[in-house]
């Protein structure tokens, strides 16, 4: 993203300037019966959106097409003000034409030329840089005209799609020029991207950089995951039904595999990827979470603090991978050349941008205990790799057979049931359970039960950003990470890497296209299965 890039969105709800041909925005059930169930979550509020990282990718590929979904839903509240601060030179038809290429490409909808002829008229540019203090000045200069004339009471929300080393100068500049700060019957809210640190000791840096402009309460620390559909269905899944729920523990589940499998390889990210890895990039953030919410016991409430409170307990009852426990309990490699879909690509220390002696990680196999009284002896194994045979991310939850009697026994035992909880690309579960085949002889045969969310409610799951926008502007944290997870995360995952980095071995290589290395199934096949095949 491009230094000095900035965005700033003005969302209202009740303004005299009402964006024509808006759909309606009434979030009541009696209103909109697409919402029934959902009449205790509050709407979003009348507020200020400034996001920096105007020009950058996550903006053009995310943000502005999540916006332009919510406002085609009619989720938005129905004046919208969009204004870009960044370095370039461009006009607001330039900028508007831009955003316009890139939201047709990446929105979940087709684009209405009448609805975005309306949302881009809302659409303007303005020139910045993120360190220079009089662009501030001039933006607290204008959210206050904007307050005046529509009606958004001061209420602020601020959006960090930029670089971690970026952020202390915005924070900065955000507290001296008072945009930070609460006027009375208003908020201020910061969104925070990851990744949120490299480390414990960088994450609690950057928590006090934070603290020191914004409230904790006003924190809100993204990860996409948990606006997916999914990943926001497990605790529905665990918790509202009492076939999950009371079979959810080491009695009846053997083990759980979480797999998050990407053909891709760094795709121009090799600056940002060759200094991460695996481990930081995905393991410490994406797939710990997707732990903590399969892991987690039942909140008090649905309130965002009782949830995390949860999570976090999850957290800190892993049983640390320290010493010479990180050689049997975790498995890193580096992909090779191979084949992907029948093209050749290279190796991952041959990719534009990598330096040719990396040690990066590209594959990470963890097994992982949870010692607490619900999981205690219930192995979770967490593997992710890039340049693997098939995209996708999933949680498997695998339960423990059935005794070997009646139809158990013999040279063949039956196959395990197991729940499959699909985040992405093809979201929804599946159960694996055991059937008769139709004819004279007992002859049994898994059979799949799969339930899609596009089939099953006839209309495209939202985008992650779609939900969390929204939950921003609502002030609901629920699926931001609170400062205590975030730390606890690295805490966990800091054992690992130094120990890695004290043994300067070689990561194991794979070739691009398959599974990878074999010592990642000597991982799992050590408690007498193997991974699952997505």
């Amino acid at each position: 993203m491009s230094a000095g890039d900035q965005l700033t969105i003005s969302c209202q709800s009740a303004v005299p300037k009402v964006l024509p041909h808006m759909p309606s925005t009434r979030l009541d059930t009696a209103e909109n019966p697409l919402r029934e169930g959902l009449s205790q979550r509050p709407a979003p509020q009348p507020c200020t959106l400034v996001i920096f990282g105007a020009t950058g990718d996550l903006t053009h590929r995310k943000l502005i097409p999540a916006l332009y979904n919510l406002y085609a839903d009619g989720n938005l509240p129905p004046a919208l003000t969009v204004v870009g601060f960044a370095r370039k030179e461009k006009s607001d038809d330039q900028f508007r034409a831009e955003l316009k290429e890139t939201t047709a490409k990446f929105s979940r909808q087709k684009i209405n030329e009448e609805l975005w002829t309306h949302f881009a008229a809302s659409i303007h540019y303005h020139q910045t840089e993120f360190g220079h203090t009089a662009g501030y000045t001039a933006l607290a200069k204008k959210l206050d005209q904007w307050d005046i004339e529509n009606g958004t009471h001061g209420n602020r929300l601020f959006y960090l799609a930029i670089a971690p080393d970026q952020f202390a100068i915005v924070l900065e500049n955000l507290r001296t020029s008072g945009l930070s700060a609460t006027k009375p019957g208003s908020w201020a809210r910061v969104i925070v991207e990851k990744p949120f640190g490299t480390d414990l000791a960088s994450a609690q840096h950057l928590n006090a950089l934070v603290q020191g402009s914004f409230p904790e309460s006003g924190t809100y620390r993204i990860d996409h995951y948990l606006g997916k559909e999914t990943a926001q269905n497990i605790m529905v899944l665990r918790f509202a039904n009492a076939l999950f729920e009371s079979a959810w523990n080491s009695r009846y589940i053997h083990h759980v595999q979480i797999t998050a499998s990407e053909i891709l390889g760094v795709e121009g990210r090799a600056g940002y990827y060759d200094r991460a890895g695996a481990l930081r990039d995905m393991v410490q953030n994406h797939l710990l979470q997707l732990l903590c919410l399969t892991a987690m016991e039942p909140p008090i409430d649905l309130d965002a603090d009782s949830i995390r409170d949860e999570k976090v307990k999850v957290l800190r009852s892993l049983r640390p991978i320290i010493g010479n426990e990180v050689a049997v309990r975790a498995i890193r490699a580096q992909y090779g050349a191979g084949s992907i879909n029948g093209k050749r690509v290279v190796a991952y220390r041959d990719e534009e941008g990598v330096n040719a002696e990396s040690k990066t990680e590209t594959f990470v196999a963890l097994h992982i205990s949870i010692d607490n009284w619900r999981w205690s002896g219930v192995p979770f194994f967490i593997r992710v790799g890039k340049r693997l045979p098939k995209p996708g991310t999933e949680i498997a939850i695998h339960f423990k057979n059935v005794p070997q009697v009646l139809f158990n026994k013999g040279s063949e035992l039956l196959d395990e049931n197991v729940l499959v909880i699909r985040i992405q690309p093809d979201e929804g579960v599946s159960l694996r359970m055991s059937a008769k085949l139709p004819g004279s002889s007992v002859r049994i045969e898994p059979v799949k039960m799969d339930f899609h969310y596009g089939t099953s409610f006839g209309k495209a799951t939202p985008e992650a950003y779609e939900r969390l926008l929204m939950d921003a502007m609502s002030g609901d944290a629920t699926l931001f990470a609170r400062r205590d997870e975030v730390e606890e995360a690295w805490r966990f995952i800091d054992s690992i890497r130094e120990f890695w980095d004290r043994s300067g071995d070689e990561p194991l290589v794979y070739s691009a296209g398959t599974w990878g290395p074999s010592e990642a199934d000597r991982l799992i096949q050590r408690f007498g299965t193997n991974w699952r095949r997505l």
